[in-house]
């Protein structure tokens, strides 16, 4: 099945989906944004990164900025922070330059390494729209995180791909039903820029529970 481009999803979003769906719904379906401190050093961050004049030589190492990705089987569109061009034997060709060259995304991030999988998962559609638009296999990828300025190497694994295209397939269904779930609240609320717009504590809440607990207190005399 391929997408048409009125079809295509922000590949930006599949992070804030992993993250938390509600607020993905809250951002890209309902257009609702807010920004707070984290949001802020993040955008920072990704300004330094997304240069799209710069393109750098060092040696056999050919570095890019900002390049635009999409893929019509995922049905998603985007740009990757840095796209490093490393010469190789077991690479492409490049239009105007010499020799084969191997691609390797890096995507840049504020803070440090999280536990849960919402970077890679960006950084691996990153790569699965590389690996479309470029006719190759791409195995790994890199994240560099902004607080401890290191890199984490990201092998795409099929685990790691897999749950990519399930959550793109579950992403486009929600849009094609314009719907907005609901969410658990969790420890993770209290740094979500989208708090206010959400109220997670209100979202189960209902008049007939009010009523409940209001007249649960009172007793016949």
């Amino acid at each position: 099945m391929a997408y048409s481009e009125e079809e295509y999803l922000q590949l930006s979003g599949i992070q804030h989906f992993a993250f938390c769906r509600r607020q993905w719904a809250l951002a890209y379906l309902e257009q609702q944004w807010s920004e707070n401190i984290l949001t802020a050093q993040g955008r920072s961050l990704h300004k330094r990164a997304h240069d799209a004049s710069f393109t750098e030589k060092r040696g056999d190492l050919l570095i890019t900025r900002d390049l635009p990705v999409f893929s019509a089987s995922l049905g998603v569109s985007g740009s990757c922070d840095v796209v490093e061009f490393r010469q190789h034997k077991d690479g492409i060709p490049l239009f105007g330059r010499d020799g084969l060259w191997l691609a390797t995304p890096i995507e840049y991030k504020r803070g440090t390494a999280k536990e849960n999988d919402a970077d890679r998962l960006q950084l691996c559609c990153q790569a699965m729209c590389l690996e479309e638009m470029l006719c190759t296999p791409i195995a790994y990828g890199s994240l560099f995180y902004g607080e401890n300025r290191r890199r984490e190497k990201v092998p795409f694994t099929d685990t790691l791909r897999d749950t990519v295209r399930h959550m793109l397939a579950e992403m486009h269904d929600y849009r094609r039903r314009g719907h907005t779930p609901k969410s658990k609240p969790n420890k993770s609320c209290k740094a979500c820029s989208l708090r206010e717009c959400c109220v997670p504590k209100a979202q189960n809440a209902s008049v007939e529970r009010y009523w409940q607990d209001f007249l649960g207190d009172l007793t016949c005399e």
